[in-house]
């Protein structure tokens, strides 16, 4: 497997761990609030409803940010490679590799790290359009582009 596939794959691994995590939570939720509609009334019935609630309204905005992840990863052909940083590629710095695609975190893959980084992160700006050899400025610290696959 190239290592674009494994980083991939780790990706929509953390997205569709993160999309089971929120459906139990709603389950869950949607659980206890039938049940608190059976329980004692009054002032502690209408606290523990209004906080399922917002649990729920939580659970619903991470729900589309998870669809928005889905759907970033479904325009991504890693197959597709330039001179120019794109979603899709791995950048390799002097200080860190970069894959650009969903902010996913750290991602080890060939015993090498890499950061599942969004093109809206303010690196991930920086780094798209870049080339093999651009150096950029980011938190006062230079970072020079080694490669990009």
């Amino acid at each position: 497997m190239e290592i674009k596939e494994i980083l991939y794959q780790k990706c929509k691994d953390f997205v569709d761990k993160r999309l089971q995590t929120v459906q139990e939570i709603i389950s869950s939720n949607q659980k206890a609030l039938q049940s608190e509609t059976k329980s004692s009334a009054g002032d502690k019935h209408e606290t523990g409803r209004a906080m399922l609630q917002l649990e729920m309204e939580k659970a619903s905005q991470q729900l589309v940010g998870i669809s928005q992840m889905q759907q970033i990863l479904s325009k991504i052909n890693i197959t597709k490679t330039t001179k120019n940083a794109h979603l899709g590629s791995i950048i390799k710095t002097d200080k860190a590799n970069y894959f650009l695609v969903i902010s996913a975190g750290k991602l080890v893959a060939f015993d090498e790290e890499y950061y599942a980084i969004s093109v809206s992160s303010p690196i991930g700006k920086l780094l798209l359009g870049k080339q093999k050899g651009d150096v950029l400025t980011l938190n006062a610290q230079t970072i020079e582009i080694k490669e990009i696959i």
